[in-house]
């Protein structure tokens, strides 16, 4: 029964940090992001968080929805869910068809990562994978999960997929507990990950 409780109140938390993703979108751009992307074969690294420079196309350079959890959109959006008094320094990287975004916050590092797979069945064998190996991974289901396929881990890592791409948000480097409101990092987490998969949709 407890347990019941406690799924019923993650649940309910998620939509609630949906509810409040939904009211940030304002900062979503119509399409996905501009920019040029970091060159293939070797990581690039970009401590300002602006974007880094590749003639690289297709498959070999982040699309330009990969790289928006690196941009103005995402930045804006953690700025607000925590009410920073300014927009958190990021690093960037490439590498093996994955962008990394390291955000630097007060409190520590959040890291957001999109693997960039070559179409929708690759990207779900690799969710599959990343799941099968999570410790006490947990599926995200009913509203809360958008339709998507999606799982938490307990310590503050939410993964969702959406056509070739997977995308993590990764909250471990983070308090139990963040933000004005002392959400947990796992509800964090979530309202991140669900302000960059609407600012994806058309």
């Amino acid at each position: 029964m407890k347990s019941r409780i406690r799924a019923h109140n993650a649940r309910m938390g998620w939509l609630g940090a949906a509810g409040v993703s939904a009211m940030l979108l304002a900062g979503c751009a119509a399409g996905p992001g501009t920019g040029t992307a970091p060159a293939a074969g070797s990581p690039s690294r970009n401590p300002s968080g602006a974007a880094t420079a590749s003639a690289e196309a297709g498959n070999r350079s982040p699309s330009a929805s990969a790289r928006m959890i690196c941009q103005d959109e995402t930045r804006t959006n953690i700025l607000r869910i925590l009410s920073l008094p300014a927009p958190p320094r990021t690093t960037d990287a490439w590498a093996d068809s994955l962008y990394t975004c390291t955000y630097a916050l007060p409190s520590g590092s959040l890291v957001l990562s999109v693997k960039q797979a070559p179409d929708a069945g690759a990207a779900r064998a690799h969710f599959d994978g990343l799941q099968h190996v999570a410790v006490s991974a947990q599926p995200i289901e009913g509203m809360a999960n958008l339709g998507f396929p999606a799982f938490q881990t307990p310590d503050g890592t939410v993964v969702f997929v959406k056509d070739n791409f997977v995308l993590t948000v990764d909250a471990t480097g983070l308090p139990a507990t963040v933000g004005p409101h002392d959400v947990t990092r796992s509800a964090f987490a979530y309202e991140v990950a669900t302000a960059v998969l609407a600012c994806w949709s058309d």
